[in-house]
């Protein structure tokens, strides 16, 4: 809409300076009234996703501030099972570790087989798993980690096995904190 209102103004069209001049005000005027940034359409507003009924209670990072000389860290999880395990047969929980700069990472999985539970105990507890996730403080190119603050993030998924491997079922929703390597 613009380029037509200026194109229209242009100085290579025969017309009078004053016309021009008029031109270029209307442009002006017409940028100056639209909202900046306006988007063309609003986006309609989403109701919050409900909480999965996979969840991970506790999570516990030991030792925290670490030094890579030391041996590993432990990220030890607590993951409450769904009262349905609908055809899941493994729980993996994997974590992301990195640097504030992103140049260094790892990433740590591991995958437990479940066994199937009936739908909720009579107490009304849903089933708990105790996992533990072990960092050797290297990095993806297994150089030990430099010191600095470490971002960490820990979800535990459920799967079922499908036609061409583990298919996910059902994700919970993260587990994040930080980590200082001395």
């Amino acid at each position: 809409m613009l380029h037509t209102l200026l194109s229209r103004f242009s100085p290579t069209r025969s017309r009078s300076r004053a016309s021009r001049a008029a031109g270029a005000v209307a442009c002006l005027a017409i940028v100056l009234l639209l909202p900046a940034g306006a988007p063309a359409k609003a986006k309609p507003s989403r109701a919050p996703r409900p909480e999965p009924e996979l969840k991970v209670l506790e999570l516990k990072v030991n030792p925290n501030p670490y030094t890579v000389s030391a041996g590993s860290v432990e990220f030890s999880a607590l993951v409450q099972l769904p009262k349905e395990l609908n055809g899941a047969t493994l729980l993996e929980v994997s974590s992301l570790i990195a640097s504030p700069s992103k140049t260094s990472i790892r990433f740590l999985s591991l995958r437990k087989p479940l066994e199937p539970h009936s739908a909720v105990e009579k107490g009304g507890e849903r089933p708990q798993i105790s996992v533990v996730l072990a960092w050797d403080g290297m990095d993806h190119k297994k150089v030990p980690a430099e010191a600095g603050v470490y971002q960490y993030e820990l979800r535990a998924k459920l799967l079922t096995n499908g036609e061409k491997g583990p298919r996910t079922l059902m994700v919970s929703w993260p587990k994040r904190g930080t980590l200082e390597v001395k």
